[in-house]
């Protein structure tokens, strides 16, 4: 049987993985989000993961080819939160535009939305409640769940605690402190509403068309 070659789904090297390209400047956040807190957040917190991510996969792959596992739980949980972190970081920055040029959520974000909340003022209630209710640093995630077939609020504490197996992020708020206290200080609630002027649902669409394979049920979820 001949199987069809996938140059476009190469899996990443072995510590190989790389700061995604921004599709904006650092300034076009503004004034939601400043300048000086996207290119830090950016530049330094999220490289910070991605150079930790490789390190731990690096480590691991040693380990394999020495079959010496001393330190397997140390360089898994580095590999967990590392790992978490660069990929939620991904999500942040690509569910995100200029205020006001986010547009209006798709067919399929919009239908799974009114399935899954009821309505849209329903669900970004429950969204900014559960961002600004995240104990300590962490994430509030709008997920699709293969398992379920629906879309899932999470709150995410450290990255990789709180999570259900398998959600696919379609939607990422940073509730990290050093992705708001430049411009909003302790003020967790302000940044979390000012957050929605940014959200880019085109995007959001096509993460969630990917995560669920495009298809809209016949019968309501």
């Amino acid at each position: 049987m001949n199987h069809e070659t996938r140059t476009d789904f190469l899996p990443v090297p072995i510590g190989g993985h790389t700061l995604p390209e921004l599709k904006y400047p650092f300034n076009a956040l503004e004034p939601v989000i400043d300048m000086q807190t996207v290119n830090i957040h950016y530049s330094k917190h999220h490289k910070a993961y991605v150079d930790a991510l490789n390190k731990a996969e690096l480590a691991l792959e040693q380990a394999r080819n020495k079959g010496d596992y001393q330190y397997i739980k140390f360089w898994e949980k580095e590999l967990a939160f590392n790992g978490s972190g660069h990929i939620l970081h991904s999500v942040y920055w690509d569910s995100m535009t200029s205020p006001g040029k986010g547009g209006k959520p798709g067919a399929h974000t919009s239908y799974y939305i009114a399935h899954c909340f009821g309505t849209p003022d329903a669900f970004k209630a429950q969204f900014s409640a559960a961002a600004k209710a995240v104990e300590g640093s962490g994430w509030c995630v709008l997920g699709w769940s293969p398992s379920f077939f629906r879309l899932e609020i999470l709150q995410s504490e450290k990255h990789q605690n709180l999570t259900q197996w398998g959600v696919i992020p379609v939607l990422a708020c940073d509730v990290w402190e050093h992705a708001y206290y430049l411009k909003y200080k302790n003020a967790r609630p302000d940044y979390v509403d000012a957050w929605w002027q940014l959200i880019d649902w085109g995007a959001a669409e096509q993460r969630l068309i990917r995560a669920s394979g495009g298809v809209l049920p016949i019968q309501p979820v």
